[in-house]
């Protein structure tokens, strides 16, 4: 590892201390808010009006809240899959069919993550989604997006590129979330487009 990719890493993690702490601080109320408008914003998206298959999660804790937007797409009759943690951190997949249909999977010390329930498809799975929606915590000008740094994603990303698929990659975040700048390492991917509660901004590849 080059220096400059280790500086990388410190600085990521730096950043993600500071943008989590800003997220403790909303209130059950601002997370309502926020979830309510982001899945408004997302639902106007032309690419998840034409999606058969979006991979989503379901969002934990402080986190820009998911499941409003999840059940939207299942009453649009789209199929969407969520992802549950595999032991070496990569995602495996599931079919959402409602709330009754996630499970609290508590994972060693890590926060308990909901997931589905129902069968496994496997890892390659995702790689049938038209829109993969990302969890983050920040995402720049150039559409480069700071993860959470548990490299899961990393590895959806790579298995997608590998297969060939090319699914719309969308970021779910907070207002104050899209930044100038943020570092990145060799493996790094930009995102098409992200979502926060107050519109939508797109990215040229």
């Amino acid at each position: 590892m080059s220096h400059t990719e280790g500086g990388a890493e410190s600085d990521k993690r730096m950043l993600r201390r500071e943008f989590i702490t800003v997220r403790n601080r909303l209130t059950t109320d601002d997370l309502r808010e926020a979830a309510t408008s982001l899945a408004e914003r997302a639902l106007g998206l032309p690419e998840l009006a034409r999606a058969r298959t979006v991979a989503a999660y379901v969002s934990v804790g402080s986190e820009p809240g998911t499941l409003a937007l999840l059940d939207a797409l299942l009453a649009r009759g789209v199929r969407v899959l969520l992802p549950a943690l595999l032991p070496d951190n990569d995602l495996d997949w599931g079919a959402y069919a409602g709330e009754g249909s996630l499970a609290r999977v508590q994972h060693g010390g890590k926060m308990a993550l909901f997931e589905p329930a129902g069968e496994r498809l496997g890892p390659d799975a995702v790689t049938d989604a038209d829109v993969v929606l990302l969890p983050g915590l920040a995402v720049d000008a150039r559409g480069m997006r700071l993860g959470r740094g548990g490299g899961s994603y990393d590895r959806v990303l790579a298995r997608l590129e590998r297969a060939g698929a090319h699914p719309s990659l969308v970021v779910l975040l907070y207002d104050g979330e899209v930044v100038g700048h943020v570092p990145e390492e060799p493996h790094d991917r930009p995102v098409h487009a992200v979502v926060t509660p107050s519109g939508v901004r797109r990215f040229t590849a």
